[in-house]
């Protein structure tokens, strides 16, 4: 949960959830609002992870940041694993990209420059066609980031790579900031990439910012 006055994170929950995302969820956002002192009033936003990633996670956080937002009568705002993968690391000069092991031999990908605006994608692909999907867009120097890191550095071997984050999934709180900066609107869909891959996951990503002081 971040407060939207302060931008700091006041209370979180990052279980590994290998199933029952169903009936854990609402409990977490429960305790979560518990441990920030508030309750549901104080909920002025609700931004939800919308992969790509697991179909049985994301399926249940959209479903659930859905209910929420109408019943709060608040914005809601979906934000890209990908780009939550990055954003910690993008403040300095280097673009950056971030690689999730998608299995079945391709990869999840998106290039993000300095300051995170988009340059390449998101996309599903197979890792050697990385190149060309950096290449005409990007300098020869990468950050990379991901379960997919290393898989990367593999075949990006003409690139200066640093692998600065081997992570299977956002942290929780770089979710909380890109939906809180972002500007609400649209329809908040799950980004999928390709076919539905149901298959247990860690926790699905849900948070809420907070318009009270805490």
């Amino acid at each position: 949960m971040l407060h939207a006055g302060t931008g700091r994170i006041v209370a979180r929950a990052d279980p590994v959830i290998g199933r029952g995302h169903a009936e854990r969820l609402m409990p977490l956002v429960e305790q979560v609002l518990g441990e920030a002192g508030v309750g549901w009033e104080a909920v002025g936003r609700v931004g939800v992870g919308i992969g790509p990633g697991s179909f049985t996670g994301i399926r249940v956080a959209l479903a659930a940041a859905h209910g929420l937002s109408l019943s709060l009568e608040c914005p809601l705002v979906g934000v890209s694993s990908l780009e939550a993968l990055a954003e910690p690391h993008g403040t300095g000069e280097t673009p950056v990209l971030a690689v999730q092991d998608a299995k079945r031999g391709e990869v999840y990908a998106a290039l993000f420059a300095p300051g995170g605006a988009i340059l390449e994608g998101p996309a599903a692909l197979a890792p050697a066609a990385l190149v060309d999907f950096v290449d005409p867009v990007s300098p020869s120097r990468l950050l990379l980031v991901g379960s997919g890191a290393s898989i990367a550095a593999g075949v990006l071997g003409g690139h200066d790579v640093r692998i600065v984050s081997e992570d299977g999934a956002p942290d929780i709180a770089a979710v909380a900031r890109l939906a809180a900066a972002a500007t609400p609107g649209g329809e908040v869909r799950a980004l999928y990439l390709r076919g539905a891959d149901a298959r247990p996951s860690s926790a699905p990503s849900l948070v809420a910012s907070v318009e009270t002081s805490p």
